[in-house]
């Protein structure tokens, strides 16, 4: 592991004793289990902001494939006119 510093941390005794009970569980010792419980919170950070990025570029894409769209419906409607205007030219 990396040079390692160390931090005060102050918790209320409820969740000290929570802790306590997890460290148990995982057959850890404290300091281990809070770097896991750190990493796993900064892991989730980092994947909900992916997610929100992800988000405010499919609504972004929305709003440019539809005007795609509209203009694409519009120009085939355009050619569908004209074509049958010939059509009824040829009659």
């Amino acid at each position: 592991m990396a040079e390692c510093k160390r931090i005060v941390v102050s918790l209320p005794d409820s969740l000290l004793k929570e802790v306590d009970n997890a460290v148990c569980l995982e057959h850890c010792n404290r300091s281990e289990f809070v770097r896991k419980a750190m990493k796993f919170y900064i892991s989730e950070i980092k994947r909900i902001n992916f997610i929100e990025s992800m988000k405010k570029g499919y609504q972004e894409m929305t709003e440019i494939n539809l005007a795609l769209a509209e203009v694409g419906l519009t120009a085939e409607y355009e050619t569908i006119c004209r074509y049958e205007s010939r059509l009824a030219e040829c009659e």
